[in-house]
């Protein structure tokens, strides 16, 4: 049988828990729980939990920024996101931790509110606390931001869009691609007068690239020159998609189908739609992007673009760890694709 966690020693007001305090309470070796404390998966489980119980009942707090001198490691992790509280930017990091912190890796999270000089200054206040690797959402950034990213020494991920040359590696897919699938669904439903609608911020390139495969896949499947209406004066908000929606009619009275870059706008626009007795998809289809949870359930239900948020989040944190441990990375670059997800609105 395998001993029992000793009960921790009585230690004075002015002693500190050491490393040694923990491995007698746990009946294990210093350098066990040293193992442990570093990477839970490198101990047996049974071992990992007395380690983890001894940690508790010793009060023992490790000394990081000696074992970070130590070792040259700081056993963090980076990641710029655009939105704190965007829910599909949320997922894909709360996969990424998964996958990291059972390795004894911890996560820090910067936003960048769609603003590259805001990036670039983030990157660079990370950098100077030495993370061990880096998620970034995103393929642009300003020459400041690639420049201090090729020179970190660090791995480095980009995610959630395309490019034929990536900073290191890449989990991605093309937003052009999923906007022309769009454009292509609703022409095949009969929709010929199509306006896409976005915030279009100066920072948010992925939109962008989406406004550019619908103007492309317009041309192209009806010859004529496409409809762009753009608020890059409003916030992403459902607010903004009512006020998407009116310039849209408005301007082109005659649309039959609207591409929203984002869910968030289609909803507050279908959800205006419904307010003001305009019938969806009848009189004007809507379309969003990014397949929020609350778009299934809005009446009617959104045609989206599924993106697969978490296995970005878990293919980045894979991809980083294998870096991060020295181990050969066979396919540094991953499209993951998307998803038509077709509802009632269109």
């Amino acid at each position: 049988m395998n001993p029992t966690p000793r009960r921790p020693r009585r230690r004075s007001a002015t002693r500190s828990v050491t490393l040694a305090d923990v491995a007698t309470a746990a009946g294990v070796s210093p350098q066990t729980v040293s193992r442990a404390l570093r990477d839970r998966e490198a101990v047996a489980v049974e071992t990992y939990e007395r380690v983890e119980q001894a940690v508790a009942a010793t009060g023992y707090v490790p000394n990081l920024a000696a074992s970070n001198l130590a070792s040259n490691r700081s056993r963090a992790v980076a990641a710029i996101i655009p939105l704190m509280n965007a829910s599909v930017f949320a997922e894909t990091v709360h996969a990424f931790s998964e996958t990291l912190t059972p390795h004894g890796y911890q996560i820090f999270v910067g936003s960048t509110e769609y603003r590259p000089d805001q990036e670039e200054q983030l990157i660079r206040s990370f950098l100077g606390r030495r993370p061990d690797g880096l998620l970034v959402v995103g393929t642009e950034h300003t020459s400041g931001t690639r420049a201090l990213l090729s020179t970190a020494a660090i791995p480095v991920v980009e995610t959630w869009g395309w490019t034929d040359d990536p900073v290191d590696l890449l989990i991605g897919f093309s937003n052009a691609a999923a906007a022309a699938e769009l454009v292509r669904h609703l022409v095949d439903r009969g929709r010929r007068r199509l306006v896409y609608a976005g915030a279009l911020q100066s920072g948010d390139f992925r939109a962008a690239e989406r406004r550019d495969g619908f103007a492309a896949a317009v041309r192209e499947l009806l010859a004529v020159e496409p409809r762009i209406v753009a608020a890059d004066d409003l916030s992403v908000s459902m607010d903004t998609g009512v006020a998407l929606l009116d310039r849209v009619l408005a301007r082109y009275p005659d649309t039959d189908a609207v591409v929203f870059a984002s869910d968030v706008f289609a909803a507050g626009a279908l959800l205006a739609c419904t307010r003001r007795g305009i019938p969806v998809p009848e009189r004007l289809a809507i379309t969003g992007f990014g397949d929020f949870e609350v778009s299934a359930h809005l009446v009617p239900s959104l045609t989206t673009v599924a993106v697969p948020t978490q296995e970005i989040g878990t293919l980045a944190g894979t991809l980083l760890l294998d870096r991060m441990q020295r181990r050969p990375v066979a396919e540094p670059v991953r499209d993951v694709g998307f998803r038509l997800v077709q509802r009632e609105s269109s």
